[in-house]
């Protein structure tokens, strides 16, 4: 999952969104040096990352990408998922998207100087940018994977995943609803993280 997901998966606690956001950042047992709920946000990150790399509906949606991106597939997965989270928003928080971005937003500004560096350098962008809220689109979208593409060891081929995406559309959406029922599950009676969706459906039913 990508940082909308890691977001919303966070529950209520500002700390523990804060950890669930910069896990990413944080090596090895450097997490031992932040507030208690933030460790519980780093450690809920890994294991989200854990969950989701392994998982049958992921490892499926991967191999529909593996021609442009190879072992980085997963990757691609994360931000297409994030793509459908923000699009069907509205199914899954009962704030709308804009105001839970600002809220996030307004949570790591507050945190600022606890912030890994590289988390420091992009986080203006991010917030100008409304970059979680442009996940919805599909440009939106291509340029995450652009900026990724420049920052990080991701290949170059955003053009491709776009195509790829919009060939097997309703697949990877599909597999991404079904994805969201088990995720929402796990993080619940895995790691006492209690979301509610607006159309009442709640990880209690049908563990």
């Amino acid at each position: 999952m990508n940082f909308l997901a890691h977001l919303y998966l966070s529950g209520d606690s500002e700390k523990v969104r804060v950890g669930n956001f910069i896990g990413d950042y944080v090596k090895g047992k450097k997490y031992e040096k932040y507030h208690p709920d933030i460790q519980r946000g780093i450690i809920l990150h890994r294991n989200i990352d854990h969950f989701t790399d392994k998982h049958p509906l992921v490892l499926n949606s991967s191999k529909k990408l593996k021609d442009g991106y190879g072992r980085y597939s997963g990757v691609v997965v994360d931000l297409i998922f994030d793509h459908f989270l923000a699009k069907h928003w509205q199914n899954y928080h009962l704030l709308p998207i804009k105001d839970f971005v600002t809220s996030s937003h307004e949570t790591l500004v507050k945190n600022y100087l606890l912030l890994p560096k590289k988390v420091k350098m992009f986080l203006p962008f991010l917030i100008q940018s409304r970059r979680l809220e442009s996940y919805a689109y599909m440009d939106g979208l291509q340029t995450a994977l652009d900026i990724m593409a420049k920052r990080t060891s991701l290949p170059d081929n955003s053009t491709y995943a776009i195509k790829s995406l919009e060939e097997n559309y309703a697949d990877f959406e599909n597999k991404f609803k079904l994805f969201m029922e088990d995720i929402l599950k796990y993080v619940r009676y895995e790691h006492n993280i209690n979301v509610v969706t607006p159309n009442g459906w709640h990880p209690n039913e049908g563990k």
